[in-house]
């Protein structure tokens, strides 16, 4: 069956466009799988533009979300797996949707012995105003 959630990330992303928006989504940076600038990652998350003229080689299937951007003018490559995936969102509204965040996968590839283990993540509270 196809992922519904790329679907809606798709679409949220698509409306965002068409109202003149810029479309962000916010990251489980330390999900396996995902590779984003470490130095953007604040908490375990991070939220990337997607804005077409902020990206190219921009893809999303079932499987998640790829694309190259530059980061302080710099090239980087962002792999990002569906389950990642926390909230995608227009940045000058904030509306958009969210979605819980992943349990650990069953079915992620895990890390080999060269890997670096995994960052922990806190729950944190932040006031927005």
């Amino acid at each position: 069956m196809k992922a519904l959630k790329a679907d809606l990330v798709r679409a949220v992303c698509d409306w965002a466009l068409e109202q003149g928006f810029t479309p962000h989504v916010a990251v489980y940076a330390t999900y396996p799988g995902v590779q984003v600038p470490d130095r953007f990652v604040q908490d375990g998350r991070v939220v990337l533009n997607v804005h077409p003229q902020a990206v190219t080689r921009y893809l999303l299937n079932d499987d998640g979300l790829s694309f190259s951007a530059r980061f302080g003018g710099v090239p980087q490559s962002v792999t990002i797996p569906l389950p990642a995936i926390l909230a995608v969102y227009a940045h000058e509204n904030g509306q958009g949707i969210s979605f819980p965040e992943p349990d650990s996968p069953q079915d992620s590839p895990q890390p080999s012995q060269g890997d670096a283990p995994p960052r922990s993540v806190r729950p944190v509270l932040r006031s927005v105003k």
